[in-house]
């Protein structure tokens, strides 16, 4: 960790200070408020444990405006609370000066969570950090405090106001998380060690794009194997009829323009990228097998790869050093179409070092219990493809700036 760019918990005496966090506590939730999966509350427990001898005021969302879900950090407290072994205070408001008495009041091990900043219209606006410093929310708040901490990789992807506010007006670092995906998913394009073997599925197409353009361009991959929606976009790229049903989906979601840049893709790095030999169709809900010449006849929707495409992919898994999953290889959520999922995680488990980028397939490593098999688990969707195809994260470069 010698070499990391940003400054993290490590590199500040946080006895008895004020430390503000940036955490990502946004999670599922039904319709009554009960939350469904909290594995971003469990992931931010080790960054704020760390900060036992400190107070500590963690700032979060949940949903955005305008969605059914879109609510109070309540249920956020009462969980982490539990996770925690001690009381998070809940505040019911963002830098009121209820907010301000409440975190003036605070003690040495105490910790606070502040109502959704997503209440306050500004959070969301993206905009330069000159102008960020300059809300109410910023102003109010940063003199109460110490320390800035941002844990919240999987938001990091977008200049918000909790993001980039803070940064320059008080002395910044990554919490734990932060520091743990950067340098884990660093690890994974380029430094797990060779062979390194990327799989690539689920439904965002052109994000999985930029993805393969990225790390086959910088050889930071030997290969990329392809599942999901962004294999039947290959396939379709690489002159195979997948059926008029499978064809309407691509246009349907948007995705017709990606079949070019997938035959530029094929062209220019063909011996890298590997397809689906056979496919599982969906046929009223019964699973069926067929190699991926017969699509055409069948015109039933493909939901998972098939056993010859399952077997190959995962021998060519277990051999790699290091491997990176994003997205399920299929409709993983009904029980008929889960295999290929199931069987690239077993597959990824037994690889000597193993990362796992966000969302659904993060969710079936959970499930299946199986997390221990892996390095690291993001948690994070979008930022974590974002970062995976080289993009720059505003959250995480501007604690690189301020360093």
């Amino acid at each position: 960790m010698a070499d990391r760019d940003f400054l993290t918990i490590d590199d500040f005496d946080t006895e008895d200070k004020t430390v503000l966090v940036r955490v990502d506590l946004n999670s599922p939730m039904d319709p009554e408020g009960n939350i469904l999966d909290d594995m971003r509350i469990r992931s931010h427990v080790a960054t704020i444990k760390e900060l036992k001898n400190a107070k500590v005021v963690l700032l979060a969302h949940q949903s955005r405006a305008g969605k059914n879900d879109f609510t109070t950090m309540s249920p956020h407290a009462s969980k982490m609370s539990k996770y925690l072994g001690q009381e998070i205070k809940y505040i019911d408001d963002i830098f009121g000066t209820h907010a301000r008495q409440k975190i003036s009041s605070m003690e040495k091990g105490d910790v606070a969570l502040l109502e959704n900043v997503r209440f306050y219209s500004e959070e969301s606006l993206e905009r330069p950090v000159s102008e960020h410093e300059k809300t109410h929310l910023v102003r109010k708040l940063a003199p109460l405090f110490d320390i800035y901490l941002n844990d919240a990789f999987s938001v990091s992807h977008r200049s918000h106001l909790s993001i980039m506010g803070f940064t320059n007006v008080l002395p910044s670092g990554a919490g734990r998380i932060m520091e743990k995906e950067v340098t884990s998913l660093d690890l994974g394009k380029s430094g797990g060690g060779r062979p390194s073997i990327f799989v690539l599925g689920g439904a965002k197409v052109d994000d999985s794009m930029k993805v393969i353009e990225h790390v086959l361009s910088n050889n930071d991959v030997d290969r990329v194997l392809v599942t999901g929606l962004v294999g039947n976009v290959m396939l379709a790229a690489s002159g195979v009829d997948i059926g008029e049903e499978n064809m309407k989906f691509i246009e349907k979601q948007g995705y017709t323009d990606q079949i070019d840049r997938a035959k530029t893709l094929l062209d220019k790095f063909n011996d890298k990228i590997g397809i689906p030999q056979d496919l599982a169709l969906n046929d009223n809900g019964k699973r069926i097998e067929v190699g991926v010449n017969e699509l055409a006849t069948m015109n039933h929707p493909v939901n998972d790869i098939g056993l010859e495409t399952i077997v190959s992919y995962s021998k060519e898994i277990e051999n790699s050093k290091t491997v990176v999953l994003n997205g399920p290889a299929g409709v993983s959520e009904n029980e008929e179409f889960a295999l290929g999922t199931r069987e690239i995680i077993k597959a990824a488990a037994k690889a000597s070092y193993s990362i796992v980028g966000g969302g659904h397939i993060s969710a079936e490593v959970l499930n299946m219990g199986v997390e221990d098999s892996f390095y690291h688990l993001s948690t994070a969707g979008g930022a974590c493809i974002d970062y995976l195809a080289g993009e720059k994260l505003p959250g995480v470069e501007i604690l690189k700036e301020v360093k």
